[in-house]
């Protein structure tokens, strides 16, 4: 993909005036605030290692030989190791990318070739090249570096990523917008564009509708090369100097050339011996490395590599970025996920997510130990429930142990089904379940859930099938920020006629909500539950079934002796109920103990309570972990219906309307308003009375950190 080499105007080294994390520009507030001078000398590894210390932007690397670009892989992986010791984060991916990420920055004029990580857990090695090494250890940090790409962070992060399978598709639109662009301005250069991407991603459907189209798409595809990054050695076999050699010769200038040479004398046949002979360059390269597939999605396929050579990803990224009419590209390279530190490598899970660790030992610093989290009382429910039903099925997308049915998958393995980045499939193969009497689970984040929204709607819902829905991380989630954030199930599924949909308020509520879930066969059913740990209540041996539909009041109104004597009535669903309670006390201090309500159902409503709550207090505030639309506009329109909203100041409180980035939850929950203090400010308010008493409660109200 031939382009004449320009100096790059981007790449000027920071400065007081330009700060460093983005060349010439700034980071917005939602990805942290940018030192407002150089900060390259408090980089703590400064003059450890000598090669990085030498590359502060992609530039700096372009003059460097093979040999110096292996000295400086090595210390990247250092230093991304020395940072996601103090960090914690996505360690795994990372390693396994570093000499690609080094071949990629070297060889392509980035940012104006654009390179796009799918999912992005891979990318600490990219953002300490790009700028950002004065930061990175400020990675998933409250006001820091995101985990992820994102488009505000840098120039050199052409696409925000966080969920898989995106990266062909947005490179796609972006090499036909290079390609229109240039034909309008001859001025205006096209852009190489690289996505790489992991094969569990690429197990997606997206990805090969993007690489269907790719084919279809003219002349601007020719200039995406899509990155196949296989640490699993699911798809090729074991890459070998044959293999390496062939990747090599297929991507050089005369193999090019002569499969040119015989393209031009295929086409002086007839038509039919002119397919014959397309048909088989593409299979005997295909029968050679195993790329028939991708050949017949039209991709010009090179490879297994050996992601860890230098010298043979510099040479290969060179052929392929200088070649000419190829039609889009797929290089397969082969990584080993935590390549180069041996904890890592001797990992079962690689090191994939980690907690700080100690760089020497590998030891990763565990906090003391709490109550057990949500996941893992509804994996113990769901095991209890699954020894006594042999109906019972687990799904899950890629997620086992982020869904806790790891445990599952050892205890009934004929019953547990991984389907893959694929919650589209996993949804729809759910409901297939359910058509023949069996009781599927389909555990799923609820921000990934989003995915499948329309199986989850036409598949199930509209069929009235039985499928359960475990819907785990809803609400805020800390860390990983506003990607991951579970902040739209209530609206997208409360809006599904004939839904029933749970929320527990703890770990108890919880257990029995599985339980019902077990035993409901009337339709479509979910619940909803939180990131992280309960309340550290005792838990019975098993689960109770619940009556569906119906709340529970947690805390009466007692004799009001504030100036307004019409009482306040909250009525939270799911964990908000812990600072409603809060809230309850701070009211109290002042004489207006409220009603504390839990709704557990936000669909079906529990009317009888909502209609007791609006009749008997002066004001009714809902509160829910989520975003406007949901549960407290389900209260509204029932209280609109019967014409209560007349009589009662009723007040709904959610997540606000913007994105929230990443944080402790705790420190989330205070920001997005749904504190105990943010309750206690809205009941008040709402009463006419004064705050002014309860500002000193603040602290107590924000609590420790999360």
């Amino acid at each position: 993909m031939d382009q004449p080499k320009a100096a790059p105007k981007h790449d000027a080294p920071p400065s007081a005036a330009s700060p460093a994390g983005t060349p010439g520009g700034s980071a917005d507030a939602s990805a942290g605030t940018p030192p407002k001078a150089d900060t390259w000398g408090a980089i703590p590894t400064l003059g450890r290692f000598p090669q990085l210390d030498r590359v502060r932007y992609p530039h700096d690397m372009r003059n460097l030989s093979v040999e110096q670009l292996k000295a400086l892989a090595d210390e990247l992986r250092a230093e991304t190791i020395d940072t996601v010791s103090t960090t914690s984060g996505h360690l795994g991916a990372s390693l396994g990318v570093v000499e690609l990420t080094v071949a990629l920055h070297a060889v392509f004029d980035t940012p104006d070739d654009r390179v796009i990580w799918d999912v992005g857990h891979q990318t600490y090695p990219h953002k300490i090249l790009t700028g950002r090494r004065d930061r990175i250890r400020t990675l998933r940090q409250p006001g820091g570096l995101s985990g992820f790409t994102r488009r505000s962070e840098s120039e050199y992060d052409p696409f925000g990523a966080a969920h898989s399978s995106t990266s062909i598709s947005a490179g796609l639109g972006m090499a036909v917008a290079h390609h229109l662009r240039a034909e309008h301005d001859p001025s205006y250069r096209e852009r190489n564009v690289i996505a790489v991407i992991g094969d569990g991603s690429i197990s997606a459907g997206m990805a090969y509708e993007a690489m269907n189209n790719a084919s279809h798409c003219g002349p601007g595809a020719e200039r995406l090369i899509v990155i196949l990054n296989d640490n699993e050695m699911s798809i090729a076999p074991p890459v070998g100097a044959m293999s390496s050699y062939l990747s090599r010769l297929m991507s050089s200038r005369k193999f090019l050339s002569l499969r040119d040479l015989a393209a031009k004398m295929a086409k002086r046949l007839p038509d039919r011996l002119e397919r014959t002979a397309k048909k088989a360059d593409e299979y005997a390269r295909g029968i050679i490395t195993g790329g028939t597939l991708f050949e017949e999605l039209g991709f010009y396929y090179v490879g297994p590599v050996d992601g860890h050579d230098m010298t043979q990803l510099v040479q290969i990224l060179r052929n392929l970025r200088d070649a000419d009419d190829l039609g889009p590209v797929l290089l397969h390279v082969i990584t080993e996920k935590g390549r180069g530190y041996t904890p890592a490598e001797s990992a079962g899970d690689k090191y994939h997510a980690v907690a700080k660790f100690n760089v020497v030992t590998g030891e990763q610093k565990k906090g003391p130990a709490g109550p057990p989290s949500y996941t893992s009382v509804f994996s113990r429910e769901l095991l209890r429930q699954a020894e006594a039903d042999d109906r019972i099925v687990a799904i899950t997308a890629a997620m086992p142990s982020g869904t806790g049915l790891d445990k599952f998958a050892k205890a009934f393995p004929d019953r547990f089904f991984d389907v893959g980045i694929a919650e589209q499939h996993a949804v729809t193969f759910a409901a297939g379940l359910a058509t023949e009497g069996m009781r599927p689970f389909c555990a799923i984040y609820s921000t990934f859930l989003q995915r499948a929204y329309d199986q989850v709607m036409h598949d199930v819902v509209l069929q009235n099938l039985p499928v359960r829905f475990a819907i785990d991380r809803a609400g805020l989630v800390g860390a990983d920020g506003a990607t991951h954030a579970g902040a739209f199930d209530l609206n997208y599924l409360g809006c599904l006629p004939g839904i029933t949909i749970m929320a527990p308020s703890d770990e108890l509520e919880l257990l029995n909500m599985t339980t019902t879930a077990a035993a409901f066969d009337e339709g479509p059913i979910a619940l909803r539950y939180p990131r992280g740990g309960g309340f550290g209540l005792d838990l019975p041996a098993a689960g109770s079934v619940m009556e569906i539909g119906r709340g529970r009041i947690v805390r009466e109104m007692t004799r009001q002796s504030g100036p307004e004597r019409g009482g306040i009535a909250i009525l939270s669903l799911g964990p908000r109920l812990a600072e409603a309670l809060k809230a309850a006390d701070m009211l109290a201090a002042q004489g207006l103990s409220p009603t504390v309500a839990d709704a557990r159902f936000a669909k079906p409503l529990d009317t009888a309570l909502i209609e007791q709550l609006a009749r008997n207090h002066a004001v009714l505030i809902t509160i829910e972990e989520g975003a406007p639309g949901g549960f407290g506009a389900f209260v509204m329109m029932h209280l609109a219906k019967t014409g209560l909203l007349d009589r009662v100041r009723f007040r709904p409180m959610a997540l606000p309307d913007r994105f929230i980035d990443h944080n402790t939850q705790t420190a989330q929950y205070h920001e997005a308003g749904l504190d105990a203090q943010a309750i206690t400010n809205t009941a008040l308010e709402a009463l006419g009375v004064g705050i002014s008493m309860t500002q000193p409660l603040l602290k107590t109200a924000i609590g420790p950190k999360s």
